[in-house]
């Protein structure tokens, strides 16, 4: 379900999906996924609303996506037999985030 709500971080409305709702002292405050900018955002329940259904039918401009084939890997240090080797990991490291966005830009 889209929504549109109003995130003060960019100042303005778009579209979102919440993804969870978490209750504060006098509000509810949603995590929204900005589906026009790839960006995860706080919303006061305030500043929700329900689309427009022509405003829903407009393709978003951001998409979730992954890199085909590409896993994660991380370095596993052996101290007893002093052996360091690559091997899986369950997620990306933040160095490996940075140089891949270094990369990109």
């Amino acid at each position: 379900q889209v929504y549109v709500v109003f995130s003060e971080e960019l100042e303005c409305w778009c579209r979102a999906v919440v993804q969870s709702v978490t209750r504060h002292l006098d509000c509810y405050q949603l995590g929204c996924f900005l589906v026009d900018y790839a960006k995860y955002s706080l919303v006061e329940s305030k500043n929700i609303r329900v689309p427009l259904v022509e405003f829903t039918k407009i393709p978003y401009r951001a998409k979730k996506c992954s890199l085909y084939c590409t896993k994660p890997v991380t370095l596993h240090l052996d101290f007893c037999e002093n052996t360091a080797k690559i091997g899986p990991a369950k997620r990306w490291d933040t160095a490996a985030i940075q140089h891949f966005q270094n990369l990109l830009a």
